[in-house]
C-alpha cells in the first residue's frame, strides 16, 4: 500500500471512502464537521441515532451519492480528554481493514484537530496503523478470504503543518513496513523458517537497508564456546545460525546499542516436551528475533545518528537422538555451566551466549527480547512486555520513550532471591528455578551473563502474538518489540545514551 499526503479540502477529495474521527460526546468538530455540512447533517444524524458513541475502535459506514468520496466512515477514538497519538494506529489500522475488505482502493484520510498537538508523531501512527492493517493471516491460502485490496492511502493535511504530515507519514511508512515484516516472518510455519531461513531473511533485510551482516554457523560457535546456544540445537538436523546485523550511525561515538532477539525457529520443548494442543504455536517462538530483524531495518532506513547492532541466535528445539536432556550440563561462552533441569526452558540457553557475544563485539547497552516464559503471561496476561533490568536510568528513560508507542510495557522487579533461585548444586547455574517468579528467575538467568553491561529484558511471551482478531489487526504476530526498538534508538540519537546508574543504586535489588 503507498501512503501518501494530501493538501486538498476534505469536502473535494476523491477516494473511494474518506475515513473522520468521531470522539465520545457527540460533537463533530474538524473535518467531520466539514463533511456533515456538505451531506446536509447526515453525520450527526448517525450519532444522535445512536449507531456511533465514539467509542473507541467504533465503526460506522455512511454512503455519499454525489460527492467526489463515494463513502464516509465514522471511526470512534474514545473520550477528548484521553487521545495520545497512538490512538491513531488503532484508528487507521481499524479503518483500512473495514473498508480495504470492501473494495476500497483509495482511501482518504483525515486526522482530528488534537493531532495538532504532535503532527508528526499523529501522522506516523496513522501511516504505521494503515499498513499494519492490510495484513492477514491468510499468507498461505491459494484463495484467501476477503483481503483487504486498499492500494493508497491518502493523509489529509487539513490545513496541519504540511512538512511535519509528510515527515511522519514518511517515518510511519517505513516503521509500519518493519512491523509488518516481523510479522509475516512469524506467520511463516517452521518447515519455511528454519534458523538458515531466518538468517538469510536477516541478510537480505541488512542489505535493503545498507547494513552490515555476518552470520556464525555451528562450526564458528563451536570455536567461541557457545555450548549453551548448541546444546539447544543438538535434536534438530536444521544447523543453529546466529545473526548479526549492524547500523553505524555515529563513527564517531563509542557508545553501541546491541538488540538481542531469541529466534528459536520451532520449540517443541525437546525431551521435556510440550503438550500437543497448541503446539503449533511455537513457530512464533522467534518473534524476538523477527523484532529485532525488522527494527534493524527500519533503523537503518531512518539513519539516527547513533550506533546499532542486532544479534539474533536461532534454533531449533526438538527431542532428537542427540538432544539435550534433563540433568546435562552446558558450558557458555563465558565460561560458566549451566545444569539443564528442563529442556523446555531453551530460550534463555541460546540468548545466554548471544550476550556473551554482543559485549565481544563491543555492546556498551543491551535489550534483549524473547518469548521467553508463560509465567509472564499469568502475570501480566497479553496486555503488557515484562521488563526488567539491572540499571535503574536505563529502564526508566526505556519506559519514558515507549509510553505511547502503541505497545505496553511493564517493570517487574529482579531481586537477588531470583538469582539464589538458580543456583545450581552441580554447576553455576540451572535453567529453571521453578514455578515461582518463573519471569523474574529467566531474568535473573540471563542477568549472570550480563555482567556489570547496562541491560534490559524485555520478555514478550503474552504480547508477541494474540489468538484473537481485533478492528484494527488480524489475529496472530503483532511486531512488538519492533515500535518500542526504533522509538528508543530514535531518541538515543537525539539526546545521547543514558548515563550508567552506579552501585547499589543499580536496581532494586538490595531491597
Amino acid at each position: 500500500m503507498h501512503v501518501r499526503t494530501l493538501a486538498d479540502a476534505a469536502t473535494s477529495v476523491s477516494a473511494d471512502a474518506l475515513v473522520v474521527p468521531v470522539f465520545t460526546g457527540g460533537t463533530l468538530d474538524g473535518a467531520a464537521a466539514e463533511i456533515d455540512a456538505v451531506l446536509g447533517g447526515t453525520l450527526a444524524g448517525v450519532l444522535r441515532d445512536g449507531e456511533i458513541s465514539g467509542k473507541t475502535g467504533e465503526l460506522s459506514l455512511v454512503h455519499a451519492a454525489g460527492q467526489p468520496f463515494n463513502r464516509v466512515l465514522l471511526v470512534g477514538l474514545g473520550e477528548r480528554g484521553k487521545f495520545v497519538p497512538s490512538a491513531l494506529n488503532k484508528y487507521a489500522g481499524a479503518a483500512v481493514r473495514y473498508l480495504g475488505k470492501r473494495n476500497a482502493k483509495t482511501i482518504a484520510m483525515a486526522l482530528p484537530n488534537e493531532a495538532a498537538v504532535d503532527i508528526a508523531r499523529s501522522a506516523s501512527f496513522v501511516a504505521e496503523g494503515a499498513l499494519a492493517g492490510i495484513v492477514d493471516t491468510t499468507t498461505y491460502r491459494t484463495e484467501p478470504d476477503k483481503p483487504v485490496v486498499t492500494e493508497t492511502l491518502l493523509v489529509l493535511e487539513s490545513g496541519l503543518d504540511a512538512a511535519a504530515v509528510a515527515a511522519g507519514t514518511a517515518r510511519g511508512t517505513i516503521v509500519g513496513e518493519a512491523v509488518n515484516f516481523a510479522r509475516l516472518m512469524a506467520l511463516t510455519p517452521a518447515n519455511d523458517m528454519t534458523p538458515t531461513h531466518l538468517a538469510a531473511r536477516a541478510q537480505e533485510l541488512a542489505a535493503e537497508a545498507g547494513l552490515d551482516y555476518a552470520m556464525l554457523d555451528e562450526a564458528a560457535m563451536e570455536a567461541k564456546g557457545m555450548g549453551s546456544l548448541l546444546g539447544v540445537s543438538r535434536g534438530s538436523d536444521e544447523p543453529a545460525t546466529l545473526s548479526v546485523m549492524t547500523y553505524t550511525g555515529d563513527p564517531s561515538s563509542k557508545e553501541l546499542l546491541a538488540l538481542v532477539g531469541k529466534g528459536l525457529t520451532f520449540d517443541s520443548g525437546g525431551i521435556s516436551i510440550k503438550p500437543a494442543e497448541n503446539m503449533h504455536e511455537m513457530k512464533y517462538d522467534m518473534s524476538g528475533g523477527a523484532g529485532v530483524i525488522a527494527a534493524l531495518w527500519a533503523i537503518g532506513k531512518l539513519k539516527p545518528k547513533c550506533n546499532v547492532i542486532g544479534v539474533i541466535p536461532s534454533s531449533e528445539n526438538l527431542p532428537g537422538p542427540r538432544a539435550m536432556k534433563p540433568g546435562d550440563v552446558l558450558r557458555a561462552m563465558n565460561g560458566k555451566t549451566i545444569e539443564v533441569l528442563n529442556t523446555d526452558a531453551e530460550g534463555r540457553l541460546i540468548l545466554a551466549d548471544a550476550i556473551c557475544y554482543a559485549k565481544e563485539l563491543g555492546a556498551t547497552r543491551i535489550i534483549d527480547c524473547a518469548t521467553l516464559t508463560g509465567a509472564c503471561v499469568v502475570a501480566l496476561g497479553h496486555a503488557a512486555s515484562g521488563t526488567m533490568s539491572n540499571d535503574e536510568h536505563f529502564v526508566t528513560r526505556f519506559l519514558e520513550v515507549v509510553g505511547d508507542v502503541g505497545e505496553r510495557y511493564w517493570r517487574l522487579p529482579l531481586y537477588d532471591d531470583y538469582s539464589t533461585q538458580i543456583k545450581s548444586e552441580i554447576a553455576d547455574l540451572k535453567n529453571t528455578g521453578g514455578r515461582a517468579g518463573g519471569a523474574e528467575t529467566a531474568a535473573a538467568f540471563l542477568k549472570a551473563f550480563v555482567g556489570d553491561t547496562p541491560w534490559i529484558h524485555l520478555d514478550i511471551a503474552g504480547t508477541a502474538y494474540l489468538d484473537g482478531e481485533s478492528a484494527h489487526q488480524a489475529k496472530g504476530p503483532t511486531g512488538t518489540p519492533v515500535r518500542a526498538f526504533v522509538a528508543f534508538v530514535e531518541d538515543v540519537a537525539k539526546r545521547g545514551a543514558p548515563a550508567p546508574t552506579n552501585g547499589a543504586a543499580k536496581v532494586e535489588a538490595s531491597v
